[in-house]
């Protein structure tokens, strides 16, 4: 690892960056073999960092993803980081596909850790760009992913406009998807944990990413789940009496005739 560090500082007095960013990634590796996974981060990110500076963006962006991975299951925050950084790096390439699929990771991380005001901006950036591409049933999906982190943050509102903002999208009204959002909402929002368990337990959302569906069977309605039921009517206060009803009409009061 020494000597792999040493040569990279070594070329980067010389017109040969992309071969010293090549060595401090091997540095990085190395480190990595050692479950130094921080210090081999580090690495892979300033070689990353020499890839762009070199012209290579597509080796700086696939350093990063590889760093991404190495840290994710021990520093989920730093892989979110990295994934966004790729992101930024194929979007500036304009390779959108290989964007969002970096988004995409990035919103599953967030997720996870709970961190849904972020997610919710990450997936909302992810549904701009299928959008972009024209992937409109990846839309369809990508709401369905935000409405349910909407909803775990107690925000009906904003699950309710990121619906009403979807019909825009060619076809969504009138989907499948769209009707299961109406009747989710309508639940949640009437208090009928039913309806609600009924919809996120349906295939369209049991077969989502992991980390959505989960959100799905876990969504708990306000209320403690009852039903709204029509209010009862009030009663009235002790020692005021009830009002009489209407007198009977005389049965004479016309006549005998």
């Amino acid at each position: 690892m020494v000597c792999a560090e040493k040569s990279a500082v070594i070329l980067m007095g010389v017109p040969f960056l992309f071969h010293a960013a090549k060595a401090y990634e091997q540095a990085g590796m190395m480190l990595k073999e050692m479950q130094k996974l921080p210090e081999a981060v580090q690495l892979i990110e300033k070689a990353s960092t020499m890839y762009l500076e070199n012209g290579t963006p597509d080796t700086a962006a696939m350093a990063l993803e590889r760093a991404g991975k190495l840290i994710e299951n021990v520093d989920p925050e730093k892989a979110v980081q990295l994934y966004q950084q790729t992101a930024n790096v194929f979007e500036n390439e304009e390779r959108l596909r290989q964007a969002v699929e970096l988004l995409g990771k990035a919103s599953r991380l967030l997720v996870r850790g709970r961190r849904f005001d972020e997610a919710a901006l990450s997936i909302q950036k992810e549904k701009n760009i299928y959008k972009e591409i024209e992937n409109y049933p990846t839309c369809y999906k990508k709401t369905i992913a935000q409405v349910l982190v909407h909803l775990h943050r107690n925000d009906y509102v904003a699950a309710e406009r990121c619906v009403r903002e979807s019909y825009s999208i060619p076809g969504f009204n009138g989907s499948e998807d769209c009707a299961a959002l109406e009747q989710l909402l309508e639940g949640y929002d009437q208090q009928d944990q039913d309806q609600v368990s009924e919809v996120c337990n349906s295939p369209l959302f049991k077969y989502m990413d992991n980390d959505y569906a989960k959100l799905g069977l876990s969504l708990v309605v306000p209320g403690g789940g009852v039903k709204k039921s029509p209010a009862a009517p009030q009663a009235k206060p002790d020692g005021i009496a009830s009002a009489a009803p209407e007198e009977e009409e005389d049965e004479y009061s016309g006549g005998l005739c």
